[in-house]
């Protein structure tokens, strides 16, 4: 895991700013008892595993950041209520950023539908986030591109609206600024993993292989997080 204490003074300071504005939200969020999932749930009617919710994402049509927030079973859950998915479709993204070559790519009708999915973050049952993890292309039917361009992705994320949620969006936000360098590690990770499953299994479409679905995973803490920037912006 990168050391933050190698990082950039800008860099730390960036995590510093987005540190603060989540324990914002959580303090707003709290004044009524919420909590960033049922901020995505409220109004949303009765709840179903699967779903997305709020119903049809939320989508910023300025930046191009997506989001969506659904649950598996529970015997399938692993610990976690459920998880927020979060994509950056091609008109948000860097110049010059393109799909990987794969050999079953094949460009969508409106070149705006090639999205990638970033990182999903995994909640407890009170609300709380406490993972981060990669997924393999067919979970969520995403475009594949190459780590190294997901990594240049995660500053282009921005949820400025308010709807389904004001805190939620920046909180969501923040949390991919906040843990950028778990994030960076974990994407490298996920092509590591898929280029591992792809030379043991020549045969196959690795990126429609159902036995691979979690391709990186790492256990967080916003207030660990927190005190770790910290101490690495007084080193």
């Amino acid at each position: 895991m990168t050391e933050l204490r190698s990082l950039p003074a800008k860099r730390l300071r960036v995590m510093a700013g987005a540190g603060n504005r989540i324990l914002e939200c959580y303090r707003v969020l709290r004044k009524t008892n919420a909590n960033v999932v049922g901020e995505v749930l409220r109004g949303q009617g009765e709840f179903y595993e699967w779903d997305h919710y709020p119903k049809g994402d939320v989508y910023d049509h300025e930046t191009h950041g997506q989001y969506y927030y659904h649950t598996h079973p529970a015997d399938l859950r692993g610990g976690e209520h459920g998880h927020f998915h979060t994509f950056l479709r091609p008109k948000g993204m860097p110049a010059r950023v393109k799909p990987a070559p794969l050999a079953d790519f094949k460009p969508p009708k409106d070149a705006n539908d090639a999205l990638s999915h970033l990182v999903a973050i995994s909640t407890n049952k009170a609300g709380y986030p406490i993972g981060l993890f990669t997924t393999n292309r067919w979970v969520t039917g995403e475009t594949w591109y190459a780590a190294k361009d997901v990594v240049r992705m995660l500053d282009r994320f921005l949820m400025d609206l308010a709807y389904p949620s004001w805190p939620v969006n920046i909180w969501i936000t923040d949390m991919l600024r906040l843990f950028r360098p778990q994030i960076e590690e974990l994407l490298l990770a996920r092509d590591r993993a898929v280029d591992r499953r792809q030379a043991d299994h020549p045969e196959g479409n690795t990126y429609e292989d159902r036995d691979l679905e979690i391709t990186s995973v790492v256990e967080i803490s916003v207030e660990r997080q927190i005190e770790d920037v910290r101490r690495a912006s007084a080193a």
